[in-house]
């Protein structure tokens, strides 16, 4: 290689190789934010949160989730990436209202993060919850999302003229990139809805629409430990933390479990009374961040990771624009852009529950418990259909 060659390389390499993990930093927080916010904010809505109260949820989650990622990525020169937890948003949107009311599921909120603390230093906790059949705790998940997934559905006959679009869109991206179409499908939902805002002449309240902190004093009730708090906490563990440690290891990652699980902890505790539900490590997203794709060189991976942090921190400006936006929008749009978020991870969760023969009926009575919706002395489905499924699990023969 000549001088000049030398000399070429060592000047435009760093910043070729700075921008592409910078590039996929970007594209994993975009993909993951707007894939799934709206879930949170459904989830949040249905156990009680206002539409403030649900907004200052999304900014904490942002704002933690953020932070932690930079610290983590940066102390440990990984691409250590953190998520809210999807599947415990899912769970208490189909929890729905608790005895206690908000605050009580601030509460569970807080207690879920003192229990993910508790994890980094107790290991016995943690392989007891990485013992929970993965079939039962898969099972519980598809049951509480089966209705957040019928949601498009039954919008399609109360908001055709904006649904129906954003349903042509995500099935049109299906076939040429399914990476992007729940993006997609938010922008012809925001479009939609203000377009209807604009013809309906609806009022926004611009004021609203500014990023702002709702606190709420927590408060503990049994019925929101049982019923949020534990669910909320197994299905964090089981469908994020555990998952994500192995995506983090098929990259050639080994993820520093105390500290991600004290971060993540700590993070949960701080953002609860301010309605964030729970954060932890990436699971699927984390790919974004861990593979090749985000840099050649391993050791510069982690750049993609601190990025993602940073968006996210820059992201959570625009939640108080987002749930304004849902608040003027017509009936069913963001449940249906939750709604197709998560049909993916609905097939997934059912495969998990229904492919292992042996124990088919235990996944499948979990299934019906946790889809069924039922509430026992004030606690909730999902815990119950835990109960259902491991009973049945350790009395039924194998098939």
């Amino acid at each position: 290689m000549t001088a000049t060659a030398e000399s070429e390389k060592s000047t435009i390499a760093p910043e070729v190789g700075l921008a592409q993990p910078i590039g996929a930093g970007v594209v994993a927080a975009l993909v993951g934010f707007t894939s799934s916010f709206a879930v949170v904010l459904a989830g949040l809505g249905k156990v009680g949160a206002t539409p403030a109260q649900a907004a200052s949820g999304l900014l904490a989650v942002c704002l933690t989730l953020g932070l932690g990622t930079v610290l983590l990525s940066y102390r440990y020169r990984m691409p250590i990436t953190l998520a809210w937890s999807t599947p415990g948003a899912a769970l208490l949107a189909g929890t729905g209202a608790l005895t206690g009311g908000w605050p009580a599921a601030v509460g569970a909120f807080a207690v879920t993060g003192g229990l993910i603390v508790l994890t980094g230093f107790w290991q016995r906790l943690g392989r007891l919850i990485a013992a929970i059949p993965v079939e039962i705790a898969q099972a519980m998940l598809a049951g509480v999302l089966v209705p957040l997934c019928l949601a498009p559905a039954h919008a399609v006959t109360t908001s055709p003229a904006v649904v129906v679009p954003v349903l042509v869109v995500w099935l049109a991206l299906q076939r040429f990139a399914p990476r992007w179409s729940i993006l997609a499908a938010f922008a012809t939902a925001a479009i939609g809805a203000g377009i209807d805002i604009a013809v309906t002449h609806r009022r926004v309240d611009a004021a609203a629409m500014l990023p702002r902190v709702e606190l709420t004093v927590p408060h503990w009730s049994w019925q929101a430990l049982i019923g949020i708090a534990v669910p909320l906490y197994i299905v964090t563990m089981a469908a994020q933390n555990i998952p994500g440690t192995a995506v983090m290891s098929s990259f050639g990652y080994r993820v520093p479990w105390r500290a991600a699980m004290v971060t993540t902890g700590l993070g949960t505790v701080i953002g609860a009374p301010a309605g964030g539900h729970a954060i932890n490590l990436a699971a699927i997203s984390a790919a974004l961040s861990a593979a090749p794709a985000a840099h050649p060189e391993p050791r510069r991976r982690w750049v993609a990771a601190f990025t993602v942090g940073g968006a996210y921190l820059l992201l959570a400006l625009a939640s108080g624009a987002l749930v304004t936006l849902v608040a003027a929008a017509p009936q069913g749009v963001l449940e249906t852009v939750a709604g197709l978020a998560l049909i993916a991870t609905l097939a997934a969760a059912l495969t998990a529950a229904l492919g292992p023969a042996e124990h088919r009926l235990a996944g499948a009575v979990t299934f019906l418990v946790s889809a069924s919706g039922i509430a026992i002395a004030g606690v909730g489905a999902a815990f119950w259909a835990l109960v259902a499924g491991l009973l049945v699990r350790s009395i039924s023969k194998p098939a």
